[in-house]
């Protein structure tokens, strides 16, 4: 027996439960909650009002990525990109914010340390769709991108320190996290972003990966076959005619 092959299954499921950290059913939950808090302690409701706009805008952006491609057949295939990824770009969006405010640290350095730490495990995400088969590398880093855009434009004016939470919620939100991606069910997020493509589009059958790549392969075998000035032979052209 290959000795190897343990040591990737078990790299394999490693990178599959890291990456289920960024469903959406697993995050906006624990996102809902930290809102709930800072909308309570009367200070933060801007910043809470921030996050939730900021995270709306890009998650909006990123199903218009996916039903752009799936429907219409808008990708880009020289970067095999279908679509922003929306587990990075939730968790980019939602994880330092989270940080932050279940740490509830008073100095400025370790507010950014705390953030920072939810960058780099918003990071991690990002990767493990990548090494998931899930999303290219386009696509993971966009969704990261465009995530830690909308969290930091939500802590752009996170200048005082937030209110401490109790423990039991900060408690609450770890256990949650940290529990959901080994019970909870798949996600339905790319079905039901998928059913939606269909509906507002004429086809039938959602756009693919290697549809793309096809059509992409075929377009530069045309272009250089224009270019070469070749043309298919007088009877071809004759029977296209005719036809």
């Amino acid at each position: 027996m290959n000795p190897e092959l343990p040591l990737e299954w078990v790299s394999l499921n490693g990178w599959l439960l890291l990456t289920r950290l960024g469903e959406a059913q697993v995050l906006l939950p624990a996102m809902l909650a930290a809102l709930l808090w800072l909308a309570w302690s009367q200070r933060a409701t801007p910043m809470a009002f921030g996050w939730l706009a900021g995270t709306g805008a890009v998650a909006m952006l990123t199903t218009a990525s996916k039903v752009a491609f799936f429907g219409f057949a808008v990708g880009y295939a020289p970067l095999d990109f279908t679509g922003i990824s929306g587990h990075a770009m939730f968790a980019a969006a939602v994880l330092p914010v989270l940080a932050v405010v279940c740490t509830g640290v008073a100095a400025t350095r370790g507010r950014i340390l705390a953030a920072c730490g939810g960058y780099a495990l918003a990071a991690l995400i990002a990767y493990s769709r990548f090494k998931v088969n899930a999303h290219s590398a386009s696509e993971a880093l966009s969704g990261l991108l465009l995530g830690s855009l909308a969290s930091a434009w939500a802590m752009r004016g996170w200048h005082r320190p937030v209110a401490r939470p109790p423990l039991w919620l900060a408690l609450g939100l770890l256990l949650w996290m940290t529990s959901l991606p080994l019970s909870a069910p798949p996600s339905l997020t790319h079905d039901w972003v998928v059913r939606l493509s269909l509906a507002v589009s004429d086809r039938t059958v959602p756009y693919s990966r290697w549809r793309m790549h096809r059509d992409h392969r075929l377009l530069k075998l045309r272009r250089a076959l224009d270019t070469a000035g070749w043309a298919p032979p007088s009877s071809a052209r004759a029977q296209g005619q005719v036809n």
